[in-house]
């Protein structure tokens, strides 16, 4: 599936831009620039009419004007280049705080008042407009989701060109300019976003247009691009593959009609050299082209008075928020906006009835290919369910023969299989995205119906493999790309899933944040805005398993800071432990059908058994919580001495092993997995977690229970605070110990590995009772590790345990080894 062809893309003018055209442009300029100091200013009177006073204005002032002149300029010339060329267009805004000008550009193409009807096109509904901004009750000061085109939340800075370009990947006749601010240009994520363009192919993907909104400062310091030579700025664009195209506009007394003009000329020029770039990739396999950039160098706060109280504003930093902060304070400053409003010909713009005159509107799109009303900005519209085949196929079904606890399996190398099949059920609408660690995630068998897209230059084939200048795989070095690729790609109606090292994920833990939340105002507040599919999230080389790669790549925080978005029953993330396998499969058919979620999926690639089969696995995600009955040693209905669980693959190992020991001493226990994490969240906090009685049917009223957790204890804490039996839990989690050690070593210096958790169960049950079997127990870690130390490798205790009853002794028992290239990262 792509996404629906709107229009006529890629087609040349074969007539200059007429001067009528290009006074509507102006009109739109002046008028974009009136609603967007009037949405930061005004409360009422919104079109100035006697008596205008000081009670006019609001009283508490908040908002940016200093980037939003340029960008309702170049939105404005945007608008004309859609309408004259029928062009699918969406636009990033990446001025954190250009807010102002794209709900002004929504109401004037009309969109705002279609998705909010009482906004009105009239005096009564621009006062409105005006006064819900930043406004109690109102509306936020970014390009948010509220606001109709926008699919880029401008709240935080460095992803528009990630956003762009996962855009385009896959969608052939979408244009995508991209503002950049000169400030978000200073960051990490946007400097590496530069790069983008050698994982797109202009055959299949579409067009991204670079524009550097270079206007010189940032909050209150110059920045730097502003600040280099314009050899050295087009040097380095250059360098990045780029054909840097330079406009300067507004240090002068020139007319706004000879600017226009030129940037028309200019603009037609790059958007022909796209076409023939379109083009020519249609009907050679041409080499990766110099694809054009605009830099577009304008003053700070373009318009606003050149002076305020003596202090240079217009072109500096002090334009950057409110320039006239006591517009409503004093009756100088407000003689000051009255003015500055009344330069934009107010009168000319809109009617007696506040209506903005047809003629501001004359060369504006119309219908889908309205800025407000394409359909790419609004995913959801044209997103279709993945076609997925049949689970079962894909099920390990040996442990349905041999035993629960079968076999040496990568789970994730299962999950890679399953995962190939869907591209090649859906070509052109599901990728994987990872940051060099497809294959060392095991998500490899993707290469045998598609290739890593890379338009960056070939070795031999026996060097640079499973490369194309097309393919379903993205893979650059950088969590940031990879998130704001998948994020792109979702918000335009397609699917996909990306990898990470665990400890790494924390790289891109606001990005998440900032989703999340797009999610949340998404669910909680706009209907028109369709559900788009998730963002799947494969955490793997995880904390316990990084004995080979040592402290620094040891942390699952990532899940504390996912936790946080789980409020107010928007249940926007999800976050799963797959055990096994089957278990993984199953989460992963649920996250592939799933909407407006964050899925983070917790899955290890090293070898390890198989405890549940593909129903049982599919029976405890439809609960989020599962007793394990063939690994409990009680009936139902029987009392236990103490409830055992786990929530993670290594942990669930641990504590079966614990398990097994707690059997051979008497000990009568209940076994329970945790697969959905949130289930187990306070009933008075989830409305889709388990219930009291449930959770007290699992983990019982009143009996000790002894928890291993995949990461840090506290989070299992704070989700049951409010539980039956919450204070006799006793979590053992990650303790922030590591190295570079063995993996039995990795799970005793946290105090969950099997030897501890008998220990600890049997001081739960009772202490007394079982004193030498500890100290039995303390003595055998110390000398399990004192083995590994002297030997290299851990006790074979620890690595030669399995499940009692499992049969090993079988032809393909072992089937994977964990010798596999690329772990070490």
């Amino acid at each position: 599936m792509t996404s629906p062809v709107i229009g006529t893309p890629w087609k040349k003018l074969e007539s200059p831009v007429s001067e009528e055209t290009l006074e509507a442009v102006d009109k739109y300029w002046r008028a974009a620039n009136y609603l967007s100091i009037g949405q930061i200013y005004l409360r009422s009177n919104p079109l100035m009419k006697e008596p205008f006073t000081r009670e006019d204005v609001k009283h508490r002032l908040v908002g940016h004007w200093g980037t939003t002149p340029g960008l309702n300029f170049l939105i404005g010339h945007i608008n004309r280049l859609i309408a004259d060329h029928q062009q699918n267009t969406v636009i990033i805004m990446g001025p954190g705080h250009g807010g102002p000008a794209g709900t002004s550009q929504s109401y004037l193409d009309g969109t705002y008042t279609e998705y909010f009807p009482k906004i009105t096109k009239d005096e009564d509904g621009l006062q409105k407009f005006f006064r819900q901004f930043s406004y109690p009750g109102g509306i936020p000061s970014h390009y948010a989701p509220e606001t109709p085109g926008s699919i880029h939340e401008g709240g935080e800075l460095g992803y528009a060109l990630s956003h762009a370009y996962g855009a385009v990947m896959n969608n052939p006749s979408l244009f995508v300019p991209a503002i950049v601010g000169d400030g978000e240009a200073e960051t990490g994520p946007l400097a590496t976003g530069w790069q983008s363009n050698k994982l797109v192919n202009p055959r299949t993907d579409g067009i991204v247009l670079p524009i550097l909104h270079l206007n010189g400062y940032k909050i209150a310091n110059p920045t730097i691009l502003s600040r280099i030579s314009d050899e050295e700025l087009h040097e380095f664009f250059h360098g990045m593959g780029y054909e840097p195209y330079e406009f300067v506009a507004g240090f002068d007394d020139e007319d706004s009609l000879s600017i226009h003009r030129r940037f028309s000329d200019l603009f037609e020029t790059v958007f022909d050299e796209i076409c023939e770039i379109k083009a020519t990739a249609q009907t050679d396999d041409m080499t990766r082209p110099f694809y054009p950039m605009i830099i577009f160098r304008t003053p700070k706060g373009w318009t606003c008075p050149k002076f305020i109280d003596g202090k240079k504003t217009e072109g500096s930093w002090r334009a950057h928020q409110v320039p006239l902060a006591s517009a409503r304070d004093t009756e100088a400053h407000f003689e000051v906006l009255k003015n500055w409003l009344e330069s934009y010909k107010p009168e000319e713009l809109f009617d007696e009835k506040g209506t903005v005159r047809p003629e501001v509107l004359s060369f504006m799109p119309e219908g889908e290919l309205r800025i407000g009303d394409n359909p790419n900005a609004n995913g959801g519209r044209i997103r279709e369910d993945l076609k997925l085949p049949n689970l079962d196929d894909y099920a390990v079904r040996e442990v349905e023969e041999y035993g629960h606890g079968w076999g040496q399996l990568e789970a994730t190398r299962r999950l890679g299989v399953y995962t190939r099949d869907i591209i090649k059920l859906n070509p052109d609408s599901f990728r994987i995205f990872g940051p060099d660690e497809t294959a060392s995630n095991r998500l490899s068998a993707a290469y045998e119906v598609t290739s890593k897209q890379w338009d960056a230059g070939y070795l031999s084939d026996q060097v640079d493999e499973n490369m194309s200048v097309t393919g379903q795989v993205t893979e650059q070095l950088s969590e940031h790309q990879m998130e704001g690729f998948l994020e792109g790609y979702l918000l335009t109606g397609r699917h996909g899933i990306w990898s990470s090292y665990e400890s790494f994920v924390h790289v891109i833990d606001s990005m998440l944040n900032q989703h999340a939340k797009w999610l949340e105002a998404t669910v909680r507040e706009i209907p028109w805005r369709k559900p788009i599919s998730s963002v799947n999230l494969l955490v793997s080389s995880h904390v316990w398993r990084q004995d080979h790669n040592g402290f620094s790549h040891q942390d699952p925080g990532v899940i504390d800071i996912l936790l946080n978005k789980n409020f107010n029953n928007d249940h926007v993330v999800e976050i799963y432990f797959p055990a096994d396998s089957n278990l993984l499969l199953a989460v992963s058919e649920r996250a592939y059908k799933s909407t407006n979620k964050i899925n983070a999926i917790i899955a290890g690639k090293q070898p390890a058994a198989t405890w549940v089969s593909l129903d049982e696995a599919r029976a405890e995600l439809e609960k989020g919580a599962a007793e394990w009955k063939w690994a409990s040693n009680v009936k139902d209905g029987e009392d236990v001495d103490i409830v055992l669980a786990a929530a993670g693959d290594v942990p669930t190992q641990e504590l079966l092993a614990a398990a097994d020991k707690l059997n051979q001493l008497g000990v009568k226990f209940r076994f329970v997995n945790v697969l959905d994490l949130l289930k187990i969240q306070n009933a008075s906090e989830n409305d889709q977690a388990l219930s009291d009685a449930e959770f007290t049917e699992l983990f019982s009223a009143d009996k000790p229970v002894l928890f291993a957790y995949h990461s840090y204890a506290r989070e299992i804490r704070g989700l049951i605070w409010d539980r039956p039996n919450h204070d006799n839990f006793n979590v053992h989690g990650y303790e922030e110990q590591g190295s570079t050690t063995t993996p039995f070593d990795m799970v005793r210096v946290n105090n969950i590995d099997r030897y501890e958790l008998t220990a600890e169960a049997l001081r739960a049950v009772d202490a007394e009772k079982f004193a030498s079997k500890i100290d039995e127990l303390e003595k055998f870690r110390t000398d399990a590790f004192q083995f590994a130390v002297d030997k290299g490798f851990d006790h074979p205790d620890y690595t030669d345990w399995v499940w009692p009853g499992v049969k090993t002794e079988i032809p393909g028992a072992v089937t994977a080894t964990a010798a596999t290239a690329g772990d070490n990262e």
